[in-house]
């Protein structure tokens, strides 16, 4: 959906404190969180008109963000 906010916190809320812990002790969930971040933006900003790009580079845009949302997700489940 156009506009929809996908950053992390806001699509995994009862994780909050446990993203916040994972970004300053591990150096790798830390950068895909970074890269899954840039990701989004981007997104929103091709889906709010600010940005123009082919239908098929935001498709795959959309991809490598699930690809790293679900990397980061495995990540917070896993390290308790």
């Amino acid at each position: 959906m156009l506009g929809e906010k996908h950053d992390l916190i806001h699509e995994l809320p009862e994780y909050k404190d446990r993203i916040h812990n994972l970004k300053i002790s591990n150096r790798h969930f830390s950068h895909q969180f970074e890269k899954y971040h840039e990701l989004d933006h981007e997104i929103h900003r091709v889906e709010e008109g600010i940005e123009t790009t082919s239908d098929e580079y935001l498709e795959e845009l959309k991809k490598k963000r699930l690809a790293l949302k679900d990397e980061l997700f495995s990540m917070l489940k896993s390290e308790n």
